[in-house]
């Protein structure tokens, strides 16, 4: 069964059409850069432009760097503040002529991760991080998600986590993957303090880069694995949502 999935991120939007069955991508996933400012109207036309690459016709999955509630998008830390409460759902599918489906980004990742990757068969606290424009989270208890945590908001030397250990931050501070590392270890520590995981999966682009700097972090008692999944684990996602799974 194939079902599309299409992942809003801060710098990039990307689809595909989704093998449920294996939890990959069909085909070659296409990507178009994120609009700046991403206002509603602006990102929805990426969107349909991703969908209609593929000359998709059928339910659509698609993630919002966000919380999303009902088809709200209720905030909107790294896009255009339009999106606060908007009706997101009615917009994307009034854009496409299709039926959607609307969730945040990281529980996407994390359900596609507990489904099919790194998280498959694992009980207990399991919490997905996707690093990327910011940080997002996915909190699962004994394989069921607890949505919308945003736990990159957590503060951390006084501002949002993400401020401080997204890739975002390592880019723009040209930070070596050591000095990164050490952010993401204050991060992680925290985040453990709080909640007590068995397990880290740590997701977003840079997991195809996790033997650069996950064995740099020390003092987290959690097992730490890279997102097998790594950067299409959103699309999965978000394709699972469609298809109610």
């Amino acid at each position: 069964m194939e079902i599309f999935g299409v992942d809003i991120g801060g710098s990039g939007i990307k689809g595909a059409p989704v093998d449920l069955d294996r939890g990959d991508l069909a085909q070659e996933r296409h990507k178009v850069l994120t609009p700046h400012p991403a206002t509603p109207e602006d990102v929805a036309g990426c969107v349909a432009e991703v969908v209609g690459h593929f000359d998709w016709q059928g339910p659509v999955g698609i993630t919002f760097p966000g919380v999303v509630t009902s088809g709200l998008t209720r905030t909107a830390a790294n896009v255009d503040k339009g999106w606060i409460d908007l009706d997101a759902r009615t917009l994307l599918s009034d854009k496409l002529g299709l039926p959607v489906t609307v969730l945040n980004d990281a529980d996407a990742a994390g359900i596609a991760e507990m489904t099919f990757g790194a998280g498959r068969g694992r009980k207990g606290t399991v919490i997905v991080l996707t690093f990327g424009t910011g940080i997002g989270s996915a909190l699962f208890i004994d394989g069921r998600l607890v949505p919308n945590t945003e736990l990159g908001h957590l503060k951390l030397n006084g501002h949002d986590a993400e401020k401080h250990a997204s890739t975002k931050a390592k880019e723009d501070g040209d930070l070596s993957w050591h000095h990164w590392a050490h952010r993401v270890q204050k991060y992680l520590a925290h985040v453990e303090m709080l909640f007590s995981p068995e397990l880290f999966i740590i997701g977003g682009g840079v997991s195809r880069k996790a033997d650069k700097f996950l064995p740099l972090i020390e003092h987290v008692r959690a097992e730490m694995v890279p997102a097998e999944l790594q950067n299409n684990a959103g699309i999965v996602g978000a394709a699972m949502a469609a298809a109610g799974r």
